[in-house]
């Protein structure tokens, strides 16, 4: 008898250990999944569009840019870092962009702290459209990016209509159709 009440402890604590593995396993998962959610502003959609865009203005050594100079243009508004591997992907359609769509405003706001590497990079890669480093993330934050690349469309009445997010292929039939569209807007 001994035996088997040995027998059926032994299988009950595994039973126990396992079922205490996928539990703690179950509720990791469920607490990746209720942060992912609670940063779900990064949509397509999220709370600002259809809003006027906040206004902004930055001052890097002896450049300032204010968002207010570009009113009556489309802007893109893209936020990026030199350091940040989407952002260098997108890089080469979004200079393209800018000289397929001249009417179209592409202004960048950089998160890079080096000055001298951010100044670099510009040289090396050609950036050619208004770029301008913001250190501080406080425009970002003003916009709601929390992860970059993340790129604005702002309409020429200053309103916020579209947001994208992650890396884009700037120059892909969809994105330009859309962009020929809120250019072409009077």
């Amino acid at each position: 008898m001994n035996d088997l009440l040995k027998t059926y402890y032994m299988k009950n604590m595994k039973v126990q250990r396992c079922t205490r593995f996928f539990r703690s396993r179950f509720l990791f998962v469920c607490a990746l999944l209720a942060l992912a959610a609670a940063g779900c502003d990064r949509g397509s959609q999220p709370q600002h569009i259809g809003k006027l865009a906040p206004a902004f203005t930055i001052q890097d050594g002896s450049q300032t840019v204010r968002l207010d100079q570009y009113r009556g243009q489309v802007v893109l508004l893209n936020f990026w870092a030199t350091w940040c591997p989407p952002c260098v992907d997108e890089l080469p359609s979004l200079i393209a962009l800018h000289h397929r769509l001249p009417q179209l405003v592409i202004l960048g706001v950089s998160a890079d702290q080096d000055a001298d590497a951010y100044q670099r990079f510009l040289l090396d890669y050609h950036v050619d459209f208004p770029t301008i480093r913001q250190p501080s993330l406080a425009i970002q934050h003003l916009y709601g990016t929390q992860q970059i690349p993340e790129t604005y469309v702002i309409d020429r009445q200053g309103h916020l209509i579209r947001k994208f997010v992650s890396s884009q292929d700037w120059t892909s039939p969809d994105i330009l159709r859309y962009l020929y569209a809120v250019v072409s807007e009077k």
